[in-house]
């Protein structure tokens, strides 16, 4: 898969979630980052905290909402529902022509409580096959159908938990099966051991909880 157009460039993606990082939220980012071409964040982190990402990188971030996204006040006292200079991903999918990447997302986590971005297994799927037609005529333009996948919740059997709350999503799975994207990008399962598994080979796609972050270079 092409990327870039200058030679011998690999594009770094910068991959958050769930916990704020010191060495990122940090007067160091810069010097710490100074490779990252582009951020994506899986959710459950403050608006402030990725508009610092942008603003101190100077890089396109996306993103999707997580089930504990904070309700942020600003100065006037109105409720903010995105942050700023962020791209939601949520039933979007987005072509990249700056780095050839095919995006696509989807919030949340399974309904446990009447918390907001919360939904059922058939709601995800209604999601996710509301994205299908826009997958199919990346095939027909670009060769292929999705090259990261970006969610909240993990799949199901993969890296979730027996709790209602963090029990994968089935739909997820059969999007991977189906469109194969090079990674699909997740956060909401918290990593207390290091022994946890946080990277599996799922088919011809790479699944990665993205708790707290992740570099990854797309080559």
């Amino acid at each position: 898969m092409k990327r870039l157009t200058e030679p011998n460039h690999h594009v770094m993606l910068l991959a958050i979630s769930d916990i704020q990082v010191p060495i990122i939220y940090s007067s160091h980012i810069k010097s710490r980052f100074s490779d990252i071409d582009l951020a994506i964040s899986c959710g459950d982190l403050n608006y402030y905290y990725l508009e610092y990402i942008i603003s101190m990188l100077n890089i396109p971030l996306f993103y999707v909402n997580g089930n504990h996204n904070p309700v942020e006040i600003n100065e006037s006292g109105e409720t903010r529902s995105e942050p700023w200079g962020a791209i939601n991903l949520h039933k979007q999918v987005i072509y990249n022509k700056k780095f050839d990447l095919i995006l696509a997302g989807i919030e949340g986590c399974l309904r446990y409580n009447k918390g907001k971005h919360q939904y059922s297994q058939g709601e995800m799927l209604r999601m996710v096959l509301g994205l299908t037609p826009r997958l199919i005529l990346n095939k027909f333009k670009y060769g292929r159908y999705l090259d990261i996948f970006v969610t909240h919740a993990s799949p199901k059997g993969i890296h979730d938990d027996d709790d209602r709350a963090h029990q994968g999503i089935k739909a997820f799975n059969w999007l991977i099966k189906v469109f194969q994207p090079r990674y699909h990008l997740h956060g909401h399962i918290h990593v207390y051991n290091p022994r946890q598994v946080r990277e599996t080979q799922y088919g011809n796609t790479i699944i990665l909880n993205t708790y707290g972050y992740k570099e990854i270079k797309l080559t």
